[in-house]
């Protein structure tokens, strides 16, 4: 299968660029918070800094991607697909009777394009955190830089629209995303066809498939591969619950799903390969500011993965898999070392085994999936 044949992706977990993120970019929000652990987003930032040492202030744009940016280079991807889990916005209408509420000054949102990013998945549990003012302004800033959305709209029928990625061939990468309210997603922010919100899966049931069906349907064409990105599950523990395995495999067998982009653990989870389609049931946290913040060290959640998958264009099949390991290491993300890949490799490979798959370290330390079916 010649190159022309495939395409690759680029895909993560959580990118949260606010709080210390934001508070170490050009121009930050007012850094006051309402959490009962911290007060300021400054604190965050010392807090790194007792980790990891002095971090620079103001840093340029570029800073918080640290290698990432050349692995994108080196690689480059077709489409650069991420959770993007902060508001851009500068609105004071904090959710009410939320612990954490994270968002990037608007002035900031150089630090996602920089990174050629072409689609922010937005169905996650903070893109409301400061409203739907803060809703607003989000979706109007990623929009005049440039940056495609999925999850969210202005009502129901925007929030369900999937982004368009247009290929070379003509053809499209379609990214459609829902937000479970099993990973702490409110029902109160579900859009309507009155009411801005988000794309929020009220359960897992054949019926929700069927409607994704209809909805994958009426805007694929032929060629198009489909990206179903799902913000679902809790924050920690390497268990699928069964009714995510089972959802996977419907939205593969009947919504004609490609790939499923799952997200929402702060640690990466299990991977399968299903009727040659790539199931990632959680990416784990790519970027934030937990530096510094200790009780579920055992998860190694300072550790994450770029996912690079080459999928053949005719059938949205899985050809490849390979995986970048990464550190977030003074809020900023850098190569894992060997040691941090293997113990990613050992991690993967002990719950993807039960997948029918494992992982391997390749010579230059990056990480293979072994286990994809052959192509008939």
């Amino acid at each position: 299968m010649g190159s022309q044949d495939c395409v690759t992706l680029f895909l993560c977990g959580d990118v949260m660029t606010g709080r210390a993120i934001d508070q170490i970019l050009p121009h930050p929000c007012p850094p006051h918070l309402y959490e009962s652990y911290l007060r300021s987003a400054t604190e965050y930032v010392a807090l790194a800094e007792g980790v990891s040492g002095p971090i620079p202030r103001p840093c340029d744009f570029a800073y918080v991607w640290g290698d990432a940016l050349r692995e994108l280079e080196r690689r480059r991807p077709a489409a650069r697909i991420v959770n993007l889990e902060t508001a851009v916005t500068t609105s004071e209408q904090a959710w009410p009777g939320k612990g954490i509420h994270y968002r990037m000054h608007p002035a900031n949102v150089p630090c996602l394009t920089v990174a050629g990013l072409d689609c922010c998945v937005l169905a996650n549990n903070h893109t409301l955190d400061w409203g739907r003012e803060g809703l607003h302004e989000t979706l109007a800033t990623l929009h005049d830089a440039g940056l495609r959305t999925a999850g969210a709209g202005l009502d129901l029928a925007q929030a369900c629209m999937p982004a368009h990625i247009d290929l070379p061939t003509g053809a499209r990468i379609l990214v459609f995303a829902c937000g479970a309210t099993d990973s702490g997603v409110s029902p109160d922010w579900a859009a309507t066809a009155r009411r801005s919100g988000l794309c929020v899966l009220e359960s897992f049931s054949v019926a929700v498939v069927e409607r994704i069906a209809a909805q994958v349907r009426a805007h694929k064409r032929r060629g198009d591969i489909v990206v179903m990105s799902l913000h679902w599950g809790g924050n920690w523990g390497y268990e699928v619950p069964e009714a995510h395995r089972a959802f996977a495999r419907r939205l593969i067998e009947a919504a004609d799903v490609d790939v499923v982009h799952g997200h929402s653990s702060h640690h990466p989870k299990t991977i399968e390969v299903f009727r040659h389609k790539l199931i990632l049931y959680g990416c784990g946290d790519f970027l934030n500011d937990y530096e510094g913040i200790g009780g579920y060290e055992a998860f190694r959640p300072d550790l994450g993965l770029m996912y690079f998958p080459t999928l053949d264009m005719a059938t949205g099949a899985l050809v490849q898999l390979t995986m970048v390991p990464t550190q977030m290491r003074a809020l900023r993300v850098n190569r894992a070392g060997r040691a941090d890949a293997h113990w990613l490799v050992t991690m993967l490979s002990r719950t993807a085994r039960a997948f029918g798959c494992e992982v391997q370290v390749c010579p230059d330390e990056t990480l293979a999936l072994h286990g994809i079916e052959a192509l008939p």
